[in-house]
């Protein structure tokens, strides 16, 4: 997995670190290119819990199965996807990062870490 990660990661021009998560906020495994001022794994804990209430709700409304979340701030863009009903993976990116080449390979990738994790 961390190999993957990796790829993803040194593959997006802007991206600071891939992490693969539960949805308890346990981080399973991650990869990181640059220390960054504010701490990835505490970002990544608070968007599962952001995760787990978009989930919920998507069932309450019968909308379909979560694919894909992203959150953009002034200074981060955080793209997630669904791996399993357990875990999904966050790619964190500089605000300018190449988001679209970070979708594209979260997507190409992720059937990859779900064999992985079969």
């Amino acid at each position: 997995m961390r190999e993957t990660l990796n790829t993803i990661v040194t593959s997006v021009d802007g991206a600071l670190a891939a992490i693969i998560m539960g949805y308890d906020g346990i981080p399973i495994d991650e990869f990181a290119v640059e220390q960054s001022d504010f701490d990835m794994q505490l970002l990544s804990v608070e968007y599962s819990t952001v995760l787990k209430e978009i989930k919920r709700a998507l069932d309450v409304i019968s909308a379909g199965e979560m694919e894909e979340v992203s959150i953009a701030t002034t200074r981060t863009r955080v793209l997630m996807r669904v791996l399993n009903d357990d875990l999904f993976i966050a790619l964190i990116m500089k605000r300018d990062g190449n988001f679209g080449k970070g979708r594209y390979l979260l997507q190409l990738k992720s059937f990859e870490l779900t064999r992985e994790l079969e």
